[in-house]
């Protein structure tokens, strides 16, 4: 199977083209190394998939008009794993623009590429971000969710609707997926997991927002990536009538078109993920407590049932044993004893 993943080099688009090239498959990866956190991680990262049979790097912007449809014109790629996007929820408070032109404009660049090219099965990065002020958890793929928190989560939310159009249009099996709050090795240098460790490590103070009261998702990338690529093979059908959709089932009545949240189906207070990077860390973290930030929600819980009737698996990392390949991973990197 040929795989164009965009955002190659970014954290999760990494570890899926090592697990597909690792599979046999070949793998398309475009990325632009742009500098919103160090470019030496994600030319790291590059460096490790370069070397492998199957993988072709392709340098470039997802917005840049008409780079996405010479790439599948060029490729033909039959899965198309959409991960790029400019991350980070208060980045977007900061620097809205860079949202609009990576994650709308180049989402659009995405489906114009796939109406000229359809592959058999398009799948698009969506967050947990979207369910925004929801309150009852965990969170289904059913949900009405119409109040997101940020641009970040807006953007987002827009990215499904969008390829909703496109599925219903011009019948492209498209599978959206939310994720949640995601860690691991070769993690993002502004993620919380990087942020503790970083400091714990160091003799730094952590903050702590919301004075704690916070939980998450966690979802060990391995277990995401896993999840990703059984998802590959279960692409979407147009359904006769509605009736045919099963319970549960977020499977548009007008599109092959569906959206699966990928979550460890737990919720885990913040205190217990931070002591579980002490435990690993054999460290005291210095906690600094601090109000919710804008833009933030207190808790993220995934209903992980329709992933687990359509691929069989469910993700089952413990915090504590993610932690300790994180630790592990960030001292062997950063040369931190």
């Amino acid at each position: 199977m040929r795989v164009l993943i965009t955002g190659s080099a970014g954290f999760i688009g990494y570890h899926l083209s090592d697990l597909l090239l690792s599979e046999g498959h070949e793998v398309v990866g475009l990325d632009s190394h742009n500098d919103y956190y160090d470019p030496a991680l994600k030319a790291a990262r590059e460096a490790r998939l370069s070397g492998r049979d199957g993988f072709t790097p392709v340098r470039g912007k997802v917005e840049t008009p008409g780079l996405l449809a010479e790439l599948f014109a060029r490729h033909r790629p039959e899965a198309v794993v959409h991960l790029a996007a400019q991350a980070g929820v208060r980045y977007s408070i900061e620097n809205p623009r860079a949202y609009v032109e990576a994650n709308l404009l180049g989402s659009f660049e995405l489906l114009e590429a796939a109406r000229a090219h359809p592959p058999r099965h398009l799948l698009m990065a969506s967050t947990s971000s979207v369910y925004g002020a929801n309150t009852e958890m965990p969170y289904r793929e059913t949900d009405k969710a119409d109040s997101q928190m940020s641009f970040y989560a807006a953007t987002k939310k827009s990215n499904e609707a969008m390829a909703h159009s496109y599925a219903h249009l011009f019948d492209i099996p498209t599978t959206m997926f939310r994720f949640f709050t995601v860690y691991g090795p070769w993690g993002r240098p502004d993620m919380a997991p990087y942020l503790f460790t970083s400091a714990i490590l160091d003799g730094r103070p952590i903050k702590v927002f919301n004075h704690g009261d916070m939980r998450r998702d966690f979802t060990y990338v391995s277990d995401l990536v896993r999840a990703i690529r059984l998802l590959i093979d279960a692409a979407p059908g147009r359904p006769a009538t509605p009736d045919q959709i099963e319970p549960g089932d977020s499977l548009s009545p007008v599109a092959p078109w569906r959206v699966v949240n990928i979550g460890n189906g737990e919720s885990v207070p913040l205190p217990e993920f931070i002591a579980a990077i002490e435990a690993a860390s054999n460290r005291q973290a210095i906690r600094e407590l601090l109000p919710m930030q804008p833009g933030d929600v207190p808790a993220t819980w995934a209903d992980t049932a329709l992933l687990r009737r359509l691929t069989g698996y469910a993700p089952q990392t413990s915090v504590q044993e993610g932690a300790r390949a994180y630790v592990a991973w960030f001292r062997e990197y950063y040369g931190v004893s």
